[in-house]
């Protein structure tokens, strides 16, 4: 009997282990969220909401009356308002600098950079689908109007 529970046990934990894995380190979490928000991750799709955390990869996507504020661990701020879809392809942070590339593929969006642009001046970048904004360090806003994907 003992047997049986040692190994039930073990099977659970591997198994969280291995979704902790999937998700690779929390790069942010969502501090805002209303109406039709959000997150598509490995093709399952998670209503946001305030405190859910976000992941490389994730595409973070808005309806008609749906908006969304996250804060990433170096201190980036986006918001994206409606109808919106932001891939977060690319997500590196640590103590010598970092890397981040987002793809805007419709709607808007606001950020506040963080520290990745303070320590690596650039690393920043948000594709879309005519341009490649490389950031500095600054505040500013895109639109990117087209259908839904």
């Amino acid at each position: 009997m003992k047997y049986k529970s040692l190994i039930a046990t073990i099977a659970v934990l591997a198994a969280a282990a291995t979704s902790a894995a999937a998700d690779g380190p929390r790069i942010g979490q969502v501090k805002t969220a209303s109406g039709e928000a959000e997150i598509v991750r490995d093709s399952a799709r998670y209503a946001a909401k305030a405190g859910d955390p976000v992941y490389a990869k994730d595409v973070v996507e808005t309806g008609e009356h749906g908006s969304i504020g996250i804060s990433f661990v170096d201190n980036t701020v986006f918001s994206a308002g409606p109808n919106s879809q932001l891939a977060l392809d690319q997500f590196r942070f640590d103590a010598a600098g970092g890397e981040m590339l987002a793809d805007m593929r419709r709607g808007t969006l606001s950020v506040v950079s963080g520290d990745i642009t303070k320590k690596s001046p650039g690393a920043l970048k948000i594709k879309t689908p005519s341009a490649v904004l490389g950031v500095r360090g600054t505040t500013f806003a895109v639109q990117v109007v087209g259908e839904r994907r």
